[in-house]
């Protein structure tokens, strides 16, 4: 293996030009040449010869220039029947099972690319296409690309095998000939789910000896172009995607109920539904997509509901401004709708559904928030001496209050009456303000609670701003968990839901608190992507806040994919005699942080003033001063 350690950069060739000169010295021809062909008859013929022959090709740098090249057609032409037609199929297993089978070829100059690309090529024509996905089944792809899957080579082959079998269990004409082998590849898609990040790291990502990464690795990852941070930046991807195409395989055989008993292990849920896609693969919901399907399921289900670290983490999703905030809510409500799991859920997961309760369209679904209060007050009145704990008693109260009593009560309220309690409420929000600058936290506070309740329903703008308000100043008082709750029901009255860029700010702060890194950094990313929303008008001299950079920074290092996997790793290494700490490695990877947030915030420029961060609201306050300064104001009674 020494010689697969990393040298000198060798780029990885894709399909030379038309005009390039590209033959090669073998029985076979050259198979660029073959693919200029003219005639197609001809053409077909020496293709499927090259083909069958291939694998016996002794030159290493062809095969990888062909594979290469196939490859890149398989990707741009995915579709296309010639090349499935003529036994690529055939030939993709034959080498995959080469290079498994044969070890000294394998290590022998490029030949360790070969595996990857075969299974990469089988992985991309089998993606769309049925046809081709039975055809590659009757080809025997299934066994070499299990062989890689169970890690008879590198994290790196295990990513496009496991790509490939979820293609292909993915339809139902092939999903039985998948099924044959069901246990073993739900196991492995397991553990590959939960222990890639790890592995990926130990493996790559955190070698202190950047020359011990393969070399093969860094020519597959970059593509022969770019340096460490690309590298870097790569593995990251690659390892989300690893993670996040297991969790589509296991989808595969939870949507047909096929190993839920293997699924539902306790502790793969407490990981699976700590899963997420990341920054680097913002596309997959992760392992809230799986949750979801298993709460379509009676024994998944109970399940479920019988691990509180996944109820809890469903309960931040459904209160974030997660791209995947919806799945998170449909799974509470699916569970609360279940008699057998309600009873089990329903005091932690109404304290949190009843902050959404005013939610109008989320994921392409509208009146959410009706669904969610019909759900949570479900023959409440009939049942509603039973519940035990006295919050949850309190706030299905105050729901029904909120959203039957009181919406009946204004239904038919006169526009003069309407205008009038329009501006009492103006004047009692006036009088938190002053209550605020003049540093009487408590006294503010019950100003905007008593608007709120004097605030008629159908008055979202001002309510948006009252709840908002008040959650500023259960944060100076220190209870983030009000101070959530406040702010998620401002976002919820926004349209669009989860647009009020001071809630944004505000719950993400509060979420800091918490130590909810992850609630805490989209929140942030949210927050600046309103800035740069704003009027035109305001746009002058724009720039990105620097307190949401800080934020964001600090944020991106908590939630790094690889953060519990470099916590393991030097937790390990501590406990070895003579050990001294990677301060190379942390040194790094702070500054690789940094680089990201930066960058995700400069692709666009904007800056919104009005908003500080919570230590400086508080140091204002103690000291009794408005302050305006050029370039910075602290605003907090500006609505929007």
């Amino acid at each position: 293996m020494n010689s697969l350690k990393k040298k000198e950069k060798v780029p990885i060739t894709t399909m030379p030009s038309v005009d390039e000169k590209c033959c090669y010295n073998n029985p076979l021809g050259c198979f660029f040449c073959i693919m200029k062909e003219p005639n197609s008859s001809i053409r077909s013929n020496r293709i499927k010869n090259y083909f069958k022959k291939m694998s016996l090709i002794d030159e290493d740098q062809e095969l990888v220039l062909v594979l290469s090249g196939l490859w890149t057609m398989a990707m741009s032409q995915p579709n296309d029947k010639e090349l499935p037609s003529l036994g690529i199929f055939e030939c993709m297993t034959s080498l995959i099972n080469k290079g498994i089978n044969h070890k000294s070829w394998l290590h022998k100059n490029q030949n360790i690319y070969i595996p990857y690309y075969a299974a990469h090529i089988i992985g991309s024509y089998t993606m769309n296409n049925v046809d081709f996905a039975i055809k590659a089944l009757d080809c025997g792809v299934l066994v070499p690309l299990l062989d890689l899957s169970r890690g008879n080579m590198t994290w790196v082959e295990q990513r496009v095998a496991i790509r490939a079998i979820g293609h292909l269990a993915s339809y139902d004409k092939t999903f039985k000939d998948v099924a044959i082998y069901e246990g073993e590849i739900v196991k492995l898609a397991m553990k590959l789910a939960s222990t890639c990040l790890e592995d990926v790291y130990k493996e790559f990502v955190g070698l202190k000896d950047l020359n011990m990464r393969l070399k093969y690795h860094c020519d597959l990852l970059t593509r022969g172009v770019g340096g460490l941070e690309m590298e870097n930046r790569k593995a990251e991807e690659w390892a989300s995607q690893l993670q996040c195409w297991s969790l589509h395989l296991l989808n595969c055989f939870a949507i047909k109920e096929r190993c839920l008993n293997l699924i539902c292990d306790q502790n793969f849920l407490k990981d699976l539904s700590e899963m997420w896609g990341g920054l680097a693969n913002d596309t997959s919901p992760g392992g809230v997509g799986l949750v979801r399907v298993l709460c379509y399921n009676k024994d998944g289900r109970r399940c479920i509901a019988e691990s509180k670290d996944v109820i809890k983490n469903l309960c931040n999703l459904s209160r974030s401004s997660d791209d995947w905030q919806y799945m998170g809510i449909d799974c509470l409500l699916l569970l609360l709708a279940d008699s057998g799991t309600r009873h089990k859920v329903l005091e932690v997961v109404s304290m949190c559904l009843v902050d959404l309760v005013e939610l109008r369209t989320l994921g392409g679904k509208s009146n959410v928030g009706n669904t969610i209060t019909r759900t949570l007050l479900d023959d409440f009145k009939q049942r509603k001496v039973k519940i035990k704990n006295n919050g949850v008693q309190q706030v299905l109260e105050e729901m029904w209050g909120l959203k039957v009593d009181r919406k009946k009560r204004e239904k038919n309220m006169s526009d003069e009456i309407l205008e009038e309690k329009r501006v009492m409420v103006s004047l009692m929000k006036q009088q938190g303000n002053n209550s605020f600058w003049l540093g009487k936290i408590e006294e503010a506070m019950m100003k905007y609670s008593e608007a709120l309740d004097l605030c008629p329903l159908r008055f979202r703008k001002e309510r948006i701003v009252l709840y908002s308000n008040r959650a500023q100043c259960k944060l100076l008082l220190g209870e983030a968990n009000d101070a959530i709750s406040d702010t998620t029901k401002a976002l919820s009255l926004s349209s669009p839901t989860n647009s009020h860029a001071k809630s944004l700010w505000r719950r993400s702060q509060a979420y800091d608190m918490k130590g909810l890194a992850k609630e805490s950094l989209m929140d942030c990313i949210m927050f600046v992507n309103c800035c740069f929303k704003m009027d035109s008008s305001m746009k002058k001299n724009m720039r990105i806040p620097y307190y949401a950079v800080r934020m964001i920074n600090k944020q991106m290092e908590s939630t790094w994919l690889f953060k519990n996997a470099q916590l393991r790793t030097f937790a390990d290494l501590s406990e070895k005699p003579n050990h001294q700490p990677h301060d190379e490695l942390q040194i790094s990877h702070k500054e690789h942080i940094n680089v990201r947030g930066t960058r995700i915030l400069l692709q666009k420029k904007g800056f919104m003033e009005g908003l500080s961060s919570i230590s400086e609201e508080h140091q204002l306050i103690e000291k009794g001063d408005i302050i305006s300064r050029r370039n910075k104001k602290v605003v907090f009674t500006q609505s929007m």
